[in-house]
């Protein structure tokens, strides 16, 4: 495979002396980003009805934001560490704001779903530069694990607040969100405009993107959701199988895209560092056994138990804000268990939580609440591994390709796991229980081995 690009300069960065304010603009941004992408999982029911979207294609509701996350996520991180961090992430932060403003005002199925797939790329450019500038603040060692541990606190805090907010605005108006939304995210690019610092080396300029790898990429991605969203009328119909063949031949095709080109969006070869793999892997799992339910259980609460949205909302932060707080205070883990350890444990007790949901989504909500929080701490103890894990892997210079490449594998996993739930839920919740606990229960294992390859167990100085 041919190297990656490089010039004789130094490689970016954004040194500041106010790594403080580049954690609270990019974790603010981060948190807002995962409000917009979780917002529809409360106004489901109500942007299907204004739209009369048939119950075949309301996956694309849902998942209009991570397909776009998931396909640009890595030209992101490649933009972000060949043309400046700071700016990638600033131009993404405003891009959100708009786009998010706009899909307020969407009078379609169709539309919302391309205005939620701008929001995504938007998303895209300000995850992958977010953890770049985190990079460059904390270069290693307690402050860095304190800083990624607050970082994917703010990605539970997002996830937490979007529903909350979705939720409490509906009782007027389901677009509301979204329109408030759309103006936080502008004042935060405000802000860090006068709060980020500038950066002070020329980045490492690469040729062009690598816009035939995110072309592969996305239609092997549109393929798969879209075979996954036919699935419920049918899983062996000949759509499904064309388009889930159609997917698998994309990839390799992007694979190799990849190996051949100059510039690729994600060096391959790091894939044999079992740090790297965990990292990956562990964030598809992520997206395929956690973030695929818990986007689908509000409304299946609001269907199946009767709640309304704001009680749907409320029990829904149960779970999120739990997984808020145990982010927080993972980094007290960091000096006794290694990321890739600490990943194995966030899928077991996830699992553990999923089953102690079976029979409870439609029952009465206090038998919700064991599992909500077990399953809400092992999801802390993903998103406070996985950022550590991404920048850790990969050398400085590649930190926020790092990030991208984690959240490119997260996002995946989220978009297929919210449209197989909703294939599988036509057999009753439980179904989607099983499976989403069995998918936990092999991100563990899979982790688990990758483990026990990669460096030892840090020491309490952050250090291995």
């Amino acid at each position: 495979m041919p190297r990656l690009a490089t010039a004789p300069r130094a490689p970016s960065r954004t040194r500041t002396t106010r790594p403080s304010a580049t954690l609270a603009v990019t974790g603010a941004a981060t948190a807002v980003a995962l409000m917009n992408y979780t917002a529809p999982m409360l106004t489901l029911p109500d942007t299907a009805a204004a739209f009369g979207t048939p119950e075949s294609a309301r996956a694309w509701l849902l998942n209009g934001t991570p397909l776009g996350l998931a396909v640009l996520l890595l030209v992101a991180g490649s933009l972000a560490d060949g043309h400046g961090r700071r700016r990638v992430f600033l131009l993404g932060t405003l891009a959100l704001g708009a786009a998010t403003g706009l899909g307020a005002f969407a009078g379609s199925t169709l539309t919302f779903t391309l205005a939620r797939i701008a929001q995504g790329a938007a998303s895209a450019a300000v995850l992958a530069g977010s953890l770049g500038l985190l990079a460059d603040a904390y270069p290693s060692g307690r402050d860095r694990i304190r800083a990624t541990g607050i970082w994917g606190a703010s990605v539970s805090g997002g996830i937490a607040l979007g529903p909350l907010l979705a939720g409490a605005l509906s009782l007027l108006d389901w677009r509301l969100a979204y329109g408030v939304l759309g103006l936080g995210a502008l004042l935060i690019a405000a802000a860090g405009t006068r709060t980020l610092a500038p950066e002070t080396a020329a980045p490492v300029r690469q040729a062009r993107p690598d816009l035939p790898g995110a072309l592969t990429l996305g239609l092997a991605l549109a393929s798969l959701l879209t075979a996954l969203t036919l699935g419920r009328d049918g899983w062996l119909r000949l759509p499904v199988g064309l388009l889930l063949i159609a997917s698998a031949a994309l990839t390799a095709v992007f694979v190799t895209v990849e190996h051949r080109s100059r510039t690729p969006m994600v060096d391959l070869t790091l894939l044999r560092r079992p740090a790297f793999l965990a990292s990956t892997l562990g964030a598809l799992f992520t997206g395929l056994a956690v973030i695929g339910l818990f986007s689908v259980v509000p409304a299946l609460l609001q269907s199946g138990a009767g709640m309304s949205p704001l009680g749907a909302a409320w029990l829904f932060v149960l779970w999120s804000g739990t997984a808020f707080a145990v982010a927080l205070q993972a980094r007290r883990l960091a000096g006794r268990l290694s990321a890739a350890y600490q990943l194995t444990l966030g899928f077991a007790l996830s699992a553990a939580g999923v089953l102690g949901l079976l029979g409870a989504l439609e029952g009465p909500w206090p038998r919700l609440l064991p599992g909500l929080l077990v399953a809400g701490a092992g999801s802390g103890l993903l998103n406070a591994a996985l950022p550590r894990l991404a920048v850790d892997s990969v050398p400085p210079e590649r930190a926020a390709m790092g990030s991208g490449a984690n959240n490119t594998a997260r996002y995946i996993g989220s978009a297929a796991g919210v449209a197989l739930t909703l294939a599988l839920t036509p057999a009753g919740p439980d179904t989607a229980l099983l499976v989403s606990a069995g998918l936990a229960l092999t991100g563990a294992a899979i982790t688990l081995a990758l483990g026990r390859r990669a460096s030892p167990t840090p020491r309490a100085d952050g250090r291995c």
